[in-house]
């Protein structure tokens, strides 16, 4: 491989849970987390909570109410997820991926982030993901082609994502959850 790897920094984990309910409350009563998003079911998973104690993170953690373990082609649902800085980091890790055997990679836009999904040799989900300068409720997913220009992927985003609930910058909505969360704002 030929390209050097970019940087990654831990930024969420998902995880399938049996009661979602209970899972809420124990994170938001006993350890201080807050809810920032619940969602409707999505192909694959059940209801989604996203909780975080962090303003410039939406979600630290996304709870998936499942009945059943999650199945491995399914890595949206159970995964750690990855930052990195910019959509050409991205496509590096899209290459690399190839180049490395993968065949599972699966690109998202979430509104707030492009990610690329995949499971890694013993079928742990794996996100690698970019934020995006918008925020929008969650869950949201869409395509993402990231042979499209930088420009093109945030004008699409931006054309996709006016008037859906919470849409708007995501500097926007940091100052808010700063002030929910009774934080210094972000």
């Amino acid at each position: 491989m030929s390209q050097t790897p970019p940087s990654l920094r831990l930024s969420h984990t998902t995880l399938a849970v049996r009661d979602l309910d209970r899972m809420v409350a124990f994170y938001t009563e006993v350890l201080g987390f807050h809810v920032t998003n619940r969602g409707e079911p999505i192909p694959g998973g059940g209801s989604m909570a996203f909780i975080s104690q962090d303003p410039d993170e939406h979600h630290q953690i996304v709870f998936v109410e499942t009945a059943e373990p999650p199945s491995p082609e399914f890595m949206m649902l159970d995964h750690l997820a990855f930052r990195t800085g910019s959509l050409d980091d991205l496509r590096v890790i899209g290459d690399r991926l190839v180049a490395g055997g993968v065949t599972d990679v699966t690109p998202i836009s979430h509104g707030n982030a492009w990610s690329l999904y995949f499971t890694d040799p013993e079928g742990n989900g794996l996100e690698c993901f970019v934020d995006s300068p918008f925020h929008v409720a969650q869950p949201y997913a869409d395509g993402l082609d990231l042979s499209s220009s930088d420009a093109e992927i945030e004008s699409t985003t931006r054309e996709k994502l006016t008037g859906l609930p919470e849409f708007q910058p995501v500097a926007e909505w940091k100052v808010a959850a700063a002030a929910r969360f009774g934080s210094p704002s972000a």
